[in-house]
């Protein structure tokens, strides 16, 4: 092919193709498919890497023997990532976990079913290579299983595979391989001690807590080339597994996660205002300018939902991958957390800064920050300690967290709780380069910290938190969301934090931020800003001052 001679990047026909239909605009894709091709051509253009052809073609054409239907373009393109792209010096995959988010009818369980035929297969090269089937009910965990049996019990096939494979209603399995295939419900008790070769989570929108996932991929990795799949439409579960892989994803195609192990594959509406377009809905499902019969039915649930409201909520959710909430219940949008990313100019050193804690218990999160004011725009600078038994015993994000320590913006502490001096001496160091005039928390943290912090020199400042007090500062919060004037600098723990919490709204205009979920979606960092802006109106914004000669006669505080 003459592409071989002009890229930058190691490619195959079956990327070209998906390539080419994207960014021609001949199917319509949303930003996050644009992101896509970029990163993916990144990831190609490296010297450590290569394409096993053969393998990718096998996997297309393997099962097309048998199989009813043909895989389409993204498929094809994706089966390239799945199959084929792999590190040069030891032939493991590069990709090894697969998110697949679209909408309902874009073949996701067909997809899995053919591609789970091949890695059963002699061609595919892997004895003893064991596929578990995951969802929150029998009849959805049993479908991809149900297409590969009924492939298998079709006339034309069913004598030449007969020899091949053996089938019952819960097990299908390769003679010639050892592998097997079967279904599994999310009830995780009676499923330890597996060892699969690949994992698939289906419909992940209905996972409320990761206890499946931690005991289906906690024998991972012991067999070669272990994939794990989770495919997904959107839901009405916030705060679960599937709103923690999203954020990854993005992530991912942010480029604020270097780790490339993930194929992020997300298929939405742009704007929920495009769903009103039909020839936009294939931004949510790819598959849909090859499926007239969908299409039809789309048109026909799209006219239904403009006369019912319960019918709208179901097609936004599930066919466009664009769930309908209200606005006003988030504290900011995804792009608007994103905006916080915004360099820290060196010309706030010496500036005056209010600091804010909060911790729910010491053997849990500490979150601890310094707010400034400067050209129009607040700067919060955080740090978060973090007790280990916080990690081992909750469902938190980790890759979250252990990107926060890798960029040196959290701390796992071990010991029976996380003391005191870690906190003061964090502000010990801040307080060379800024004036700390004061450290706000409330009464509880303040009881515990406050001495120590008061010892070291600081002033403590006890603020109220709860509804009055947010009701209060909403308007600030808000309006520093929505135009971009608040800056965390590179700090992708603190708009997690920021996404962990929802805005409750109550009678007489009150307003309370909470948390999304008790436990696991941590919220430390995002109110110990509450409670250093609690006194804004005490930090002056020095604009063009030029404070790091020390000429405006502020200090760093000495202790």
């Amino acid at each position: 092919m003459t592409y071989k001679n002009v890229l930058t990047y190691q490619t195959h026909p079956y990327i070209e193709e998906y390539f080419q239909l994207i960014e021609s605009g001949k199917i319509p894709a949303c930003k996050e498919q644009h992101q896509l091709v970029a990163y993916l051509k990144k990831v190609l253009s490296r010297d450590d890497i290569y394409i096993d052809e053969k393998m990718v073609e096998n996997s297309v054409k393997i099962p097309a023997r048998y199989f009813p239907y043909e895989l389409y373009p993204w498929q094809k393109f994706a089966n390239v990532f799945i199959f084929g792209v792999r590190w040069k010096d030891d032939d493991t995959l590069v990709f090894d976990r697969y998110f697949f988010y679209m909408g309902r009818g874009a073949g996701k369980n067909g997809f899995f079913s053919y591609d789970s035929f091949f890695m059963l297969s002699k061609q595919h090269g892997i004895p003893n290579y064991d596929i578990d089937i995951v969802a929150t009910s029998e009849g959805q965990a049993k479908t991809s299983f149900k297409d590969v049996y009924d492939v298998l019990a079709m006339p034309e096939n069913e004598k030449r595979l007969k020899n091949a494979f053996y089938r019952t209603k819960m097990l299908i399995v390769n003679r010639a391989t050892k592998s097997e295939m079967r279904y599994n419900t999310s009830n995780a008790r009676t499923k330890d001690g597996k060892r699969p070769g690949c994992v698939m989570f289906d419909e992940e929108h209905e996972y409320e807590n990761y206890d499946a996932i931690k005991v289906f991929t906690s024998g991972g990795g012991k067999v070669k080339d272990y994939r794990e799949f989770h495919f997904s439409t959107d839901g009405n579960v916030r705060g679960g597994p599937l709103d923690d892989l999203k954020e990854e994803a993005r992530m991912v195609l942010n480029g604020e996660i270097e780790d490339i192990s993930l194929f992020p594959f997300i298929c939405k509406l742009d704007d929920p205002e495009e769903a009103k377009d039909p020839n936009l809905w294939a931004k949510a499902n790819p598959s849909l300018p090859y499926n007239k019969t969908l299409k039809k039915k789309m048109l026909k649930e799209f006219s239904l939902a403009q006369r019912k409201p319960a019918i709208k909520i179901e097609f936004m959710t599930k066919r466009m991958n664009s769930p309908i909430s209200d606005p006003r219940f988030e504290v900011a949008t995804y792009e608007d957390r994103l905006a916080t990313n915004q360099p820290i100019p060196p010309q706030l050193k010496g500036m005056d800064a209010i600091g804010g804690v909060d911790f729910a218990d010491v053997r849990d999160f500490c979150s601890c920050g310094i707010l400034m004011k400067y050209k129009g725009k607040r700067y919060w600078l955080q740090h978060t300690f973090i007790h280990h038994l916080a990690l081992e015993l909750q469902d938190i994000n980790k890759d979250i967290v252990q990107l926060a320590v890798d960029k040196g913006l959290a701390e796992i502490v071990y010991g029976k709780s996380i003391p005191p001096e870690k906190i003061v001496g964090w502000y010990i160091k801040m307080a060379k380069k800024y004036y700390i005039k004061k450290i706000c928390m409330d009464d509880y943290r303040a009881s515990i910290l406050g001495p120590k912090l008061e010892e070291a020199g600081f002033d403590v400042d006890i603020v109220r938190r709860g509804r009055v007090t947010h009701s209060r500062l909403s308007p600030i919060v808000d309006d520093c969301f929505i135009n971009h004037t608040l800056v965390f600098g590179n700090d992708p723990l603190m708009r997690w934090y920021v996404g962990n919490v929802y805005v409750d709204f109550l009678d007489n205009d009150n307003k309370e931020y909470k948390k999304i979920d008790k436990e696991k979606r941590k919220t430390d960092g995002f109110f110990a800003f509450l409670h250093a802006l609690n006194r804004d109106a005490e930090l002056e914004d020095y604009g063009d001052l030029d404070l790091s000669s020390g000429g405006s006669g502020i200090k760093p505080i000495i202790v």
